[in-house]
């Protein structure tokens, strides 16, 4: 029983953590590369400052939020559970959480649109985007009205998904990745 509870436990933490941040998938990438940029390496450590933001911080307040003000041992559950944490400290701290994740909804559903419009004219060319801009309107209505558990498990399946291709090209490209790493912090030096 211990055994199934750690593994839930990392299997959901990990879906979680990746759809939080979108470390390791590969779709980052896709808006970085965008960037007029003179340095790839640069580039990629302004990247790696995402990640550290998103995790590091906004996820760790949270939850000393939610550990310190006992709310995980409430009745609440996932967003509410935040509101209720901030709210036990802030005035208005429910409103706060509420702006912030309509802020934070509106910026995903607007960056994956960027990355799959993207990545489809890559594959098809640019005859597609006009017809994946009215589909993925049509998906996000959906999504938007569709329960919470199939909607999260779509998105943990798809991210899988894109994971998969992604971290085969990691290991492909890690040597390019440390020599051009090493050539920019030796330029540093």
């Amino acid at each position: 029983m211990a055994g199934a509870g750690i593994l839930m436990a990392i299997q959901f933490g990990v879906a979680r953590g990746v759809f939080s941040n979108e470390a390791g998938l590969g779709s980052a990438p896709i808006a970085h590369a965008a960037a007029q940029t003179d340095s790839s390496a640069r580039q990629g450590t302004i990247a790696m400052l995402g990640t550290f933001i998103d995790t590091v911080v906004i996820c760790s307040i949270t939850g000393l939020a939610i550990v310190v003000s006992g709310v995980w041992s409430g009745e609440a559950k996932g967003v509410a559970m935040s509101q209720a944490a901030f709210a036990s400290v802030l005035p208005y701290g429910h409103v706060i959480i509420s702006v912030a994740l309509c802020t934070f909804a509106f910026t995903t559903i607007l960056g994956w649109s960027y990355y799959g419009e993207r990545c489809a004219q890559f594959l098809v060319g640019p005859k597609v985007v006009m017809p994946f801009r009215i589909l993925w309107t049509l998906v996000v209505g959906v999504g938007a009205v569709s329960q919470l558990d199939a909607v999260w498990l779509m998105a943990d399946i798809l991210n899988g998904l894109m994971a998969i291709p992604n971290l085969i090209a990691l290991l492909l490209l890690s040597g390019v990745v440390v020599r051009i790493s090493r050539e920019h912090f030796d330029k540093l030096k």
